[in-house]
């Protein structure tokens, strides 16, 4: 963990047999003055790790998540699995504090999402793209400004929100409660005004979420997706075909927002790498929502093109203000963007200053 922390790396490897090795700026480097990890060696550092519910977890499902405190104060997630017969661990060293959205590479605009009073707001993208950062971000700011009582339900807990003005109660998974579903289900028991359920996986999570945000609750997840599109497909396909269309109404109501977020290598300064965010914002206009409804997911993107005015952008005009301010390298933003005649076409209007 200190050799982590000393790199400034964002994860670190433990397998048998090999030196530990960081991830730096995205790129994976042996760390130094360390030898290779024997087994016995990585059984007895998981083992210090995990408790009963961890142990039960790996014994079931072949892996266990966690988090703990270095000496030093920093905060890591843990996941250890097996493989091969062995264990191995990675760690992610997480954020020391609660960053703004400006520091994070989202738009401001956003901060409207934690004031909403209900509905479903969802944070989508890759494993590694910061989806629960952004969240905490917004957790803070309903934690600093709003008396509620917030219950979050993690796997496992990676920001510690301290409750001052809102009350603040925090869950994790094979600590406090067997799993998301059952979690959500007590917590609409327990008079929550916000609920944060770190991921929706199954049928049953999403089924449930979607209940609360119906009930007056305002009900923050993340989902791994590609874009928002995709992310609402993701929340309707996990459903049996006789059931979708039903589905799709009822997200279409409740539904406030969908961000999609993605790192991306960042232009070096000063000889150092490292990485910047791109986001995708879906607002869920009556029109987003119409067409949610009769299932025209395909016909989203145009207006979300067009609604820049309520907040919302497209993958491609975020990647163009990312190329032409200097912060990504245009092969970058070629290799990134799903449309590059659009990408570069944003990117040309920017530069005119349209």
């Amino acid at each position: 963990m200190a050799a982590c922390e000393k790199q400034q790396a964002s994860d670190l490897h433990m397998s048998p047999g090999l030196r530990p090795q960081l991830r730096v700026n995205g790129d994976l480097m042996n760390a130094p003055d360390f030898e290779p990890l024997t087994p016995e060696l990585i059984n007895a550092i998981s083992e210090s790790m995990m408790h009963d519910g961890h142990r039960r977890a790996l014994e079931e499902r072949g892996s266990a998540d966690g988090s703990r405190s270095s000496s030093s104060g920093g905060r890591f997630r843990f996941n250890i699995f097996r493989r091969q017969g062995r264990r191995a661990i990675v760690l992610r060293l997480l954020e020391d504090r609660f960053r703004t959205l400006a520091e994070l590479g989202m738009p401001d605009e956003l901060y409207r999402l934690a004031e909403l009073p209900d509905g479903l707001v969802v944070v989508s993208g890759p494993t590694g793209a910061g989806k629960s950062t952004t969240l905490a971000t917004l957790l803070d700011k309903i934690n600093r400004e709003r008396r509620c009582h917030m219950i979050t339900i993690e796997d496992p807990i990676e920001y510690v929100h301290q409750s001052q003005l809102a009350l603040v109660n925090q869950r994790e998974l094979f600590t406090d409660v067997p799993d998301f579903n059952e979690a959500l289900v007590a917590s609409l028991r327990q008079d929550p005004d916000v609920i944060l359920v770190g991921e929706i996986r199954d049928l049953k999570t999403i089924r449930t979420a979607i209940t609360a945000a119906e009930t007056g609750h305002l009900v923050y997840t993340t989902v791994h997706a590609g874009d928002c599109v995709g992310t609402v497909e993701r929340l309707v396909g996990v459903f049996p075909a006789d059931e979708q269309d039903g589905i799709r109404r009822q997200l279409s109501l409740v539904l406030r927002t969908i961000v999609n977020q993605q790192l991306l290598p960042a232009i070096p300064k000063d000889g150092k790498k490292g990485r910047v965010a791109s986001s995708e914002v879906l607002v869920n206009t009556p029109a987003v929502a119409n067409l949610i409804a009769l299932g025209k997911s395909n016909q989203i993107h145009s207006n979300m093109e067009t609604g820049r005015a309520v907040g919302m952008q497209t993958l491609e005009q975020d990647i163009a203000r990312l190329w032409v301010t200097g912060r990504i390298t245009e092969q970058t933003a070629v290799a990134t963007c799903r449309n590059v005649q659009v990408m570069r076409e944003r990117a040309a209007l920017l530069r005119r200053g349209a």
